[in-house]
């Protein structure tokens, strides 16, 4: 099939040799021979006259105009592929589709490894990439290149449609032999002891937790600043330094550290997590299948 001249087969052959930046290799993973692999990339320099890859020494380097053009080729190519997977039919025990999902450790943790858990004997060939959220990943779901968003309700976007996977209370957690746990935490020692927050992403974006303390104005005294949900069992443990996280993922840190966790001394909003997906994609039968099989889990974990 050609588009404009371009033999769409060639765009599989670029992606490959780019990657590569060898023709043999190329061409073994093209199934060809390295003379038909050879006349491919003429073939591609004759189109967009460009070289795209260069001799140096003894090694291809790309371009300027092959490493813009890298990255575009993926994404038709992987636009294809979702194409190709989106049939009116799908059955998980012979898919092999591979998910996209923008969701934070928190919630890989809670529900996303138990339904992967579950995947491997309903959906053994399927595959999942879990990114962390960040504003260049909701410009990647607006064109679709992200599946699904696992996001607080107030970080939803309003043109497309999501569903409440469950409403999460937040508590306080330590270390087990904290004096704090000795008996019920009340506000003067929950604001007294120093703590741990966390940030989300590469640009450190306030979480649900610290965006809602801040709503509320109160005013903690936070001595280390986290990078992820998951270190921080490690920042507490042999500390008397407190954290508030969601109470699900406290009761999976518990059954590993050596920590404990209390109900906060104060009014706290639960929050609500919310699944999302493009408007585009209502009809896309895997997906459907991917949303029922979270809220089940979802469902389970209660």
């Amino acid at each position: 099939m050609r588009l404009k001249g371009l033999d769409l087969n060639l765009l599989v052959a670029l992606d490959i040799l780019l990657e590569e930046r060898s023709v043999s290799r190329a061409a073994e993973r093209l199934h060809l021979s390295q003379p038909a692999a050879s006349a491919a990339l003429a073939r591609l320099r004759d189109y967009f006259q460009d070289q795209l890859l260069v001799l140096h020494g003894k090694r291809l380097i790309p371009t300027s105009y092959a490493e813009v053009l890298l990255p575009e080729v993926k994404r038709i190519i992987r636009q294809v592929d979702d194409l190709i997977a989106m049939s009116t039919e799908f059955d998980p025990a012979q898919s092999e589709r591979f998910f996209r999902l923008m969701a934070s450790d928190y919630i890989a943790t809670v529900l996303l490894s138990p339904t992967i858990s579950a995947m491997q004997t309903i959906a053994p060939g399927i595959k999942v990439d879990i990114r962390l959220p960040e504003d260049s990943l909701r410009a990647k779901f607006e064109i679709g290149e992200i599946d699904l968003m696992l996001v607080p309700e107030e970080f939803v976007l309003n043109q497309h449609p999501a569903e409440l996977m469950f409403k999460e209370p937040h508590v306080v957690v330590g270390w087990d032999q904290n004096p704090v746990f000795n008996k019920k935490i009340t506000r003067q020692a929950f604001f007294e002891a120093s703590h741990v927050s966390v940030s989300i992403g590469p640009n450190s974006s306030l979480s649900f937790t610290e965006r809602n303390m801040e709503k509320m104005g109160y005013k903690r005294r936070i001595d280390i600043h986290a990078p992820h949900f998951s270190s921080v069992p490690w920042l507490l443990t042999n500390t008397n330094r407190l954290a508030v996280i969601q109470e699900r993922l406290a009761k999976k840190f518990i059954r590993v550290f050596p920590l404990k966790y209390a109900p906060l001394p104060f009014e706290f909003p639960a929050m609500r997590l919310m699944l999302q997906y493009h408007t585009a994609r209502e009809k896309d039968e895997g997906l459907k299948w991917l949303r029922q099989l979270l809220h089940k889990t979802a469902a389970d974990s209660l």
